[in-house]
């Protein structure tokens, strides 16, 4: 099993981008918070969260990302498991999302990058002052952060079989967990 500071050194490696390597950290929080809930292992699940877009700079294009990542975590000898879940949070990979780990991660991707663009638009650009009514209300606004894929968040929360605001508060409490290391 790979450890956080290897995953950390992988994430380095081939990431430079300070905002890729926050939302991998806001990830990887989200993952390690879902972990704990179902009583899963969390340094797996962080692991996972900080890896999923870890060849995304390099290879952003969808022929790419993240089939030539999931190459280089089989050449390094990362476990199948992580492996697959990090080719399943690409709804263009074809890998269906089977295990409790792949849901979580598709459920938490999108949703912590559409988290961290609404603390930016906070008159004080903090977490804190974030909550379940204020991601609700600018999910509803199609121009604001229109890259993010509203259905791939409600399709998330309906995966894992949690209700959207519960899902909602627990990737918002674990990001305001991080909100120092995230800058927020």
């Amino acid at each position: 099993m790979a450890t956080r500071e290897e995953a950390m050194a992988l994430l380095r490696e081939y990431t430079h981008s300070e905002a890729l390597i926050k939302h991998a950290l806001a990830v990887e929080a989200a993952m390690r918070a879902y972990a704990r809930h179902f009583g899963a292992d969390a340094e797996q699940w962080g692991v996972v969260g900080l890896l999923h877009d870890f060849d995304y700079e390099r290879w952003p294009m969808a022929e790419d990302h993240p089939f030539r990542g999931a190459e280089i975590l089989r050449q390094r000898a990362y476990p199948e498991e992580i492996v697959r879940a990090v080719l399943s949070h690409a709804d263009y990979s074809e890998v269906p999302r089977e295990t409790l780990l792949e849901k979580t991660l598709f459920a938490v991707d999108e949703l912590a990058g559409f988290i961290i663009a609404v603390a930016l638009v906070r008159p004080s650009r903090r977490l804190a002052e974030v909550d379940v009514p204020a991601v609700r209300k600018k999910m509803k606004q199609k121009a604001f952060a229109a890259n993010v894929n509203r259905d791939d968040i409600t399709r998330g929360a309906e995966a894992l079989g949690i209700p959207l605001d519960e899902h909602l508060g627990r990737v918002i409490a674990a990001l305001q967990a991080i909100a120092p290391e995230l800058g927020l």
